[in-house]
């Protein structure tokens, strides 16, 4: 495989975090080049690494809760450089960490360039399958900072 992967990361019934699904959707009805593929992804960690290997640059879509920053703020980030953190799932270890293991093990495949574009949120556990009026705003702009990405220049 070569190209580039877009993955919108989320759980569909969990209200504002499925944002990065309802953008890959937006974007999918919008059209990509014929070099991308879409993907959605309601797993993390080892799996999520495991579908973007293989491929030249990986594009994630995800919702994120800084305290600091507005509901619906869009942020790039670069993943390789956000720290440590830990999953969620005792099972299975963050994408930063599986990342990171692979990387030290010399594994191949890992794309070159990996992104991550971040909608903030309100982090909450309500069971819901749409998303807040904020989050739902901050959409566009999501998508706006993946053509800005996406762009030859840009890279």
């Amino acid at each position: 495989m070569t190209g580039t992967i877009i993955v919108g990361i989320g759980n569909p019934i969990l209200g504002d975090d499925a944002v990065g699904i309802h953008v890959v959707r937006a974007l999918k009805e919008k059209g990509v080049g014929p070099d991308m593929v879409i993907e959605e992804a309601y797993t993390g960690g080892m799996n999520l690494l495991d579908l973007i290997i293989g491929y030249d640059r990986a594009i994630l879509v995800d919702s994120i809760s800084i305290p600091e920053k507005e509901v619906g703020d869009v942020l790039v980030m670069d993943p390789r450089k956000m720290g440590s953190s830990h999953s969620a799932n005792p099972h299975d270890v963050s994408f930063t960490e599986a990342l990171e293991l692979v990387q030290r093990m010399g594994a191949e495949g890992i794309p070159k360039e990996i992104a991550l574009v971040a909608v903030n949120i309100e982090p909450s556990f309500d069971f819901s399958a749409t998303l807040s009026p904020g989050v739902k705003g901050a959409i566009p702009k999501a998508i706006s900072e993946i053509n800005r990405l996406l762009e030859p220049q840009k890279r």
